[in-house]
């Protein structure tokens, strides 16, 4: 390790990878990115967490059978989303047989599960390790603002939360992408209080992350074929690529957000872009992770973005902290001859 940047000698490896989506994501630019859309928001359940479960389960197995494998084959499993005590992952999670570990990362939760299941497969503490997550977009209106019959106007600045959900098992096989390396994330506090300004508030968090793997490593952005951020919209977007112009560092051309890229502005109402910890976790299962195995991208950065608050905190004034971890993901593994070099 050095300084906040993990470095993985064995690579472990994305051996399968799954996503499932809602409706909106189905009617987006992303569609074929996934492995399932379901039309109905209750997933068939009774009330919206519910339906968020069964996303989660119905991700988890799509992954597994991809991947020729059964709940017998995994021996760890890290799952979060952005409900109360995460209750989405343990219900929809409660069903397989597997060692779990929940995590809470906001929206970054992908990457921070990511990080730990490949940390114990290089570890050796596991043959195979299983990192999933979600988020819904009735569900986290209810929670984190209001109710979908309130009527209630959200403003420019908004994101929409994505319904969806992203699985990715990893394994020792040589089968690519591989994981390099992870930057572990500081907490990031600008003093933003607009929960309708995620964006904004997450923004910062991306560029510590980044800038922090960049310096660790020695790499420049031109290293890789595109620096993915998670979920930082339209706002974020743009204020991320500032804050690297003030330290004389251009990424406009590299940098790609999730909540960009999940939906359309001018056929879908998604105001500043998607949201939630599905957006990043679906986009990296169905989109970016094939096009690592293809050999399409040889190297991204995958730095996906969470902002930390809860209602009653910003209802008692508080600022919103924010996290980002990354990944730097490859279609080739760890080369102990030339030190990893690309």
């Amino acid at each position: 390790m050095k300084g906040s940047t993990l470095f993985f000698k064995s690579s472990p490896s994305v051996a399968a990878a799954a996503a499932v989506g809602g409706k909106m994501e189905g009617d987006g630019p992303m569609c074929k990115a996934f492995d399932k859309i379901n039309e109905d928001p209750y997933f068939s359940a009774e009330t919206f967490e519910q339906g968020e479960s069964k996303l989660l389960k119905e991700t988890v197995l799509h992954a597994l059978s991809k991947g020729g494998l059964n709940e017998g084959d995994i021996d760890v499993m890290f799952g979060g989303d952005l409900l109360n005590q995460c209750v989405g992952s343990t219900y929809g999670l409660r069903c397989f047989d597997i060692p779990y570990l929940g995590v809470y990362g906001a929206c970054s939760t992908i990457t921070e599960g990511a990080m730990l299941a490949a940390l114990f497969i290089d570890g050796g503490y596991a043959e195979r390790a299983l990192a999933v997550t979600s988020s819904s977009f009735c569900a986290a209106e209810r929670q984190y603002r209001f109710p979908l019959n309130y009527g209630g106007q959200r403003t420019p600045t908004s994101q929409y939360t994505a319904t969806a959900s992203g699985a990715l098992v990893f394994s020792g096989e040589k089968l690519p992408p591989f994981v390099r390396a992870a930057a572990i994330g500081r907490i990031t506090d600008l003093g933003v209080t607009d929960a309708n300004n995620m964006g904004a508030a997450m923004a910062p968090a991306a560029y510590s992350t980044v800038r922090s793997f960049l310096d660790d490593t020695g790499m420049s952005p031109s290293d890789f074929d595109c620096i993915v951020t998670g979920d930082l919209g339209k706002v974020g977007s743009r204020l991320l690529c500032e804050l690297f112009e003030r330290d004389g560092t251009d990424i406009r051309s590299l940098h790609l957000d999730c909540g960009t890229m999940l939906y359309s502005f001018e056929e879908q109402d998604v105001h500043a872009g998607a949201s939630g910890a599905g957006c990043a976790a679906s986009m990296l299962a169905g989109y970016f992770v094939p096009r690592l195995r293809c050999g399409e991208y040889r190297n991204i950065l995958f730095a996906a973005t969470g902002a930390l608050l809860s209602p009653t905190v910003s209802q008692q004034g508080e600022t919103i902290p924010a996290i980002s971890h990354a990944l730097w993901l490859s279609s080739s593994p760890w080369n102990e001859k030339n030190g990893g070099a690309l």
